[in-house]
């Protein structure tokens, strides 16, 4: 009979056991720049609402949005002391993880967002081989929007830029290689700084999307724009190698399955509004006309310029860029 007693009592604490490891849940906690209320926290917030429905509760994103968790070189070191365990990135950070993937942010490479997406399609699983041979993995792909220049004061050329107190993302090496390339000498800030910057007159130029500067308010401040993109922004949303791989199984297929239409709603979300924020800006800052006829040959010869630097820094890779130049031009030969 004790026999029987501590059988019975073994198995109720296997049971009890089970039941309390079904019943963990696991927090995300992920950061990003984006402010609340914005077009990329309005996706985010429906992700994490449809991750805790589709698993009961045991998966739960506690999001840190508006930058309170710092910039994103301090998103990516609170990741890998495991304050955080996640986040959403611009080009800036995702060089931080896998460089090469910068490549489509090339200035002047793509003439619009067909060209974009079919070339992404060629060299996305390399890009997500890169996130996962560096500790992370590659939830979604987003874009931030066509990237412009804004200035407080009227530009009549490029070359222009050479007086000018051009702002640099604080770190960002691939866009130091660019102003390096134009002959540009930046202010180098953390992105967190660029309203006190405009502010204060220590910057009176800077590169942005349209939906990133009324998001950020620096609109407000740059009464002039170009009207002609030089690239578009990349993005992704990344979580830790660590905090997926302490994921029961099914909890992990759940968070992946979530990327593809979390990528399609950022992407088409992104590009909506970023032409809705180019409408709105464009009856409140003026054109700049002296950028209304750039001189593509050249600038395209200075985006490859930089491109060759960059590769020969090893933050780029030559393999994966003929990659990008063989897949373009394949898009381009079937277009016509």
């Amino acid at each position: 009979m004790r026999r029987n007693l501590f059988g019975v009592l073994f198995v109720v604490a296997l049971l009890g056991t089970a039941a309390a490891h079904a019943a963990d849940t696991y927090v995300l906690k992920f950061a990003t720049l984006a402010p609340q209320g914005s077009t990329w926290m309005k996706a985010f917030d429906a992700w994490g609402k449809e991750l805790a429905t589709k698993s009961q509760g045991r998966l739960v994103v506690k999001f840190y949005p508006g930058g309170i968790s710092g910039d994103e070189p301090d998103m990516l070191k609170k990741i890998r002391f495991g304050q955080l365990q996640g986040a959403a990135l611009s080009g800036h950070g995702i060089g931080e993880i896998f460089p090469p993937a910068r490549i489509l942010e090339t200035p002047f490479l793509f003439h619009n967002h067909a060209e974009i997406d079919a070339v992404r399609a060629v060299i996305q699983p390399v890009i997500e081989a890169g996130f996962r041979n560096n500790q992370y993995v590659l939830v979604a792909w987003m874009e931030v929007g066509n990237i412009h220049f804004f200035s407080t004061r009227p530009l009549t050329s490029l070359d222009e830029l050479a007086q000018r107190r051009i702002w640099q993302w604080q770190g960002d090496r691939f866009i130091d290689a660019f102003f390096e390339a134009n002959g540009w000498s930046p202010v180098a800030l953390p992105i967190t700084e660029v309203y006190t910057g405009l502010s204060t007159g220590l910057i009176d130029t800077m590169v942005s999307t349209p939906l990133a500067s009324i998001a950020l308010q620096w609109a407000a401040k740059t009464p002039y724009m170009s009207t002609q993109p030089m690239a578009t922004g990349i993005g992704a949303v990344v979580v830790s190698d660590r905090f997926y791989a302490g994921l029961p199984a099914d909890l992990q297929a759940l968070l992946k399955n979530s990327g593809a239409p979390l990528s399609q709603t950022l992407i088409a979300d992104t590009r909506r509004d970023d032409q809705k924020s180019l409408a709105v800006l464009a009856k409140q800052t003026q054109p700049m006309a002296g950028l209304q006829d750039i001189d593509m040959t050249e600038q395209i010869a200075r985006a490859r310029k930089t491109v060759n630097t960059l590769e020969a820094r090893h933050y780029l890779s030559a393999e994966l860029d003929r990659q990008v130049d063989a897949a373009l031009a394949r898009y381009r030969s079937g277009r016509k």
